[in-house]
């Protein structure tokens, strides 16, 4: 599993998950890359995070974090189909990886930061969030 950020700037970090992810584990994962990410990509004040109603990304604690940090965050209706923009960067980054055709978990792990590092920012400069998942 991966997490990883981008906004109309270009892609934030990319890391691997390497166990199941929780509450905990997704808040931890946002301490320690969503701010250096938005800091990296020239981030000016006023950006949104969007993520989707994962219950990680809904739980008490990880709302009342975000609002802690100061984070403006998108609301995203309930039952709403998964219109995340990431999807459509996940499946690009799948795409890139499966032509390559990875041997094994090392190289699949190697080739996936390879080729996020080759994304560019291609999105209209509408676009002032931060999107994670």
């Amino acid at each position: 599993m991966l997490w990883g950020c981008f906004s109309a700037k270009g892609p934030g970090r990319l890391i691997r998950v390497k166990e199941r992810m929780n509450g905990a584990m997704y808040r931890e994962i946002l301490s320690d890359n969503l701010l250096p990410s938005a800091k990296a990509l020239k981030m000016k004040r006023g950006w949104v995070f969007q993520h989707d109603n994962d219950p990680k990304h809904t739980a008490r604690a990880t709302k009342e974090w975000l609002r802690k940090k100061h984070f403006k965050v998108l609301e995203w209706p309930s039952q709403s189909p998964d219109l995340n923009p990431i999807e459509n960067l996940w499946r690009e980054l799948k795409v890139c990886v499966a032509q390559r055709q990875p041997q094994n978990i090392t190289a699949l792990e190697e080739i996936c930061m390879e080729e996020w590092a080759k994304i560019t920012a291609t999105a209209p400069t509408m676009y002032k969030n931060v999107y994670g998942h």
